[in-house]
């Protein structure tokens, strides 16, 4: 591929990739403001995030299988930005709790497929040197920027002046203009599944399906770490902004503030964490920089002054860079190339569905029952687990692996 698409789809795909953020996020951010209205309370917002997971993870895992097959990615991406743009704008018409989870769980299904196909298409596009880096900007830092920077002042300020109705209802813009520019400007990747088309170790034999993913050693931890890490992410966002109106009484403003540090975070640590991990290697990068993501929800507990709470945020948010790591760069370099998104897709749907579905409910009920903490302790664990689990993976990186090994470490698995 010429750098000029490389360049261009990595743009795209960031655009993507960040709206949907924008619009998963949007209802932790404007909860305060939705819960007044309709009654809601912290069990109603873990089930709301939930349902969204639970249908993200059975998406994206079912979608991002069938894209494999079909080698049809573009027609897929494209749909989905649609829907999950116009689903996202109807949150703003809803009438109770029930309606409301219809509309995010349907968004879930519509926002599933698209890390996993997007991830596949970048895949296939980037140079060896550079994947590591152009999967950690899609994954990491277009999501941190729009999702998480952009996102809580722009909503709240909209939610403050117009209505958290009217904040909704134009989320659809966004979506529609850039299922424009996939239509006009991405191509369709067809893999031929060559071992050098993309410089990666993969099993020789057919990964046709999950339970033959899952004898790879790297994709079975995989699996298990994005079951913890979604848990670490989840409880955070959705969460923190009740946490910090509620505990630590900020008022929306300065939550927005301190949330928007989390963005900041999320899109520096987004990028430099994979490229980090380029140079020092995936393992070592997943232990420690994992280790250091389960500080920040502690620091949210005992740091009272928003002030001191930003900057110190800002420096231990680390995990979004590990998210590149163990759900897209590390499974890209331990799979065959036509398998990628079936891979990712089943990385992604099972973290979902116990870190993403599980653990918000789980997390709700506890701070109804004991008090608002307890849900910060349960993201902090959430980022110690994998740090452990993260010292068995076999390392991946080009720069840290010769062909050789790449080639007797796949015949291992």
């Amino acid at each position: 591929m010429r750098p000029s698409y490389e360049n261009r789809l990595l743009l795209i795909l960031s655009l993507s990739f960040g709206f949907v953020f924008f619009d998963r996020l949007a209802l932790s951010f404007l909860f305060p403001f939705v819960s007044n209205e309709l009654n809601l309370t912290n069990a109603d917002l873990g089930m709301l995030s939930s349902a969204l997971s639970l249908t993200w993870a059975i998406s994206g895992a079912t979608l991002g299988a069938w894209s494999d097959k079909r080698a049809s990615r573009k027609p897929v991406l494209i749909a989905a930005v649609i829907a999950f743009s116009v689903l996202s704008s109807l949150s703003g018409l809803v009438t109770g709790f029930l309606s409301l989870l219809l509309f995010r769980a349907l968004m879930g299904i519509a926002e599933g497929p698209v890390l996993p196909v997007s991830q596949s298409l970048l895949a296939d596009a980037s140079t060896p040197a550079r994947r590591g880096l152009n999967m950690g900007i899609v994954n990491g830092s277009a999501p941190g920027l729009l999702g998480a920077v952009i996102g809580p002042p722009v909503l709240v300020w909209l939610a403050t002046t117009h209505g958290w109705r009217t904040a909704f209802l134009l989320s659809i813009a966004p979506g529609i203009i850039i299922a424009l520019l996939i239509a006009c400007y991405v191509k369709e990747s067809r893999s031929k599944g060559r071992g050098d088309s993309i410089n990666i170790a993969h099993d020789r034999r057919s990964l046709s399906n999950w339970a033959a993913l899952l004898k790879n050693r790297n994709i079975a931890l995989c699996v298990v770490i994005a079951c913890f890490y979604l848990t670490w992410f989840v409880t955070i966002v959705s969460f923190a902004p009740t946490f910090l109106v509620q505990f630590h009484h900020f008022s929306a403003r300065t939550m927005s503030y301190v949330m928007s540090m989390l963005g900041f975070a999320w899109v520096g640590w987004g990028f430099v964490v994979p490229a980090i991990s380029d140079r020092i290697g995936r393992k070592p990068a997943m232990v420690i920089f994992s280790l250091i993501a389960a500080v920040c929800p502690i620091l949210m507990i005992y740091v009272t002054d928003a002030a001191t709470m930003a900057p110190l945020v800002l420096a231990t948010y680390t995990g979004l860079g590990c998210f590149t790591l163990f759900m897209a760069t590390i499974p890209a370099e331990s799979t065959n190339p036509r398998t990628i998104a079936t891979a990712l897709g089943l990385i992604m749907g099972v973290g979902e569905l116990v870190g993403g579905f599980l653990s918000p409910t789980i997390a709700g009920f506890a701070a109804d029952h004991y008090g608002m903490p307890v849900v910060m302790w349960i993201a902090s664990a959430g980022a110690l687990v994998p740090a452990l689990l993260s010292c068995f993976l076999r390392e991946t990186a080009p720069a840290r692996i010769s062909a050789g090994s790449a080639r007797q470490m796949a015949s291992i698995d």
